[in-house]
């Protein structure tokens, strides 16, 4: 019989590939953090953003990276920038990659939302590099 409790298939596909993206020790604190209150957010967006949209076979990793910073740059969602800018040690897009992304915003979201997504990128670049560094 079903355990009504147990995570679904698309929970766990998306929870391996939440991991693969964005890292272990960030999906840890993320769990760790987690409450009663936005558990049931925390299982949402581990089902469909990382089970289903992150999951699809039809773009790479790296395109949906370049995709999604371009998005979050524009929305002007500053957190989620940097974490996505961090994320592309394992999704494989490059520095050039996001340039060109938020060249992108520059020109159909705003000026303004490209150069304070730069400024995170480059301060999130900064932090990488001196991570590597050590």
């Amino acid at each position: 019989m079903n355990d009504p409790t147990a995570p679904s298939e698309r929970y766990l596909q998306g929870m391996a590939t939440r991991r693969a993206v964005l890292g272990d020790s960030h999906v840890d604190r993320a769990q760790q953090g987690s409450t009663d209150f936005d558990q049931p957010f925390q299982e949402l967006i581990t089902e469909a953003a990382w089970g289903h949209v992150w999951s699809r076979p039809t773009l790479s990793r790296r395109e949906r990276s370049i995709v999604t910073i371009a998005l979050l740059a524009a929305l002007g969602q500053d957190d989620e920038v940097a974490m996505h800018v961090r994320a592309t040690r394992n999704t494989g897009a490059t520095r050039d990659d996001i340039c060109e992304a938020l060249l992108h915003v520059a020109i159909y979201a705003g000026v303004p939302a490209a150069n304070h997504a730069i400024k995170i990128a480059k301060q999130v670049f900064e932090q990488m590099d001196a991570e590597q560094a050590a």
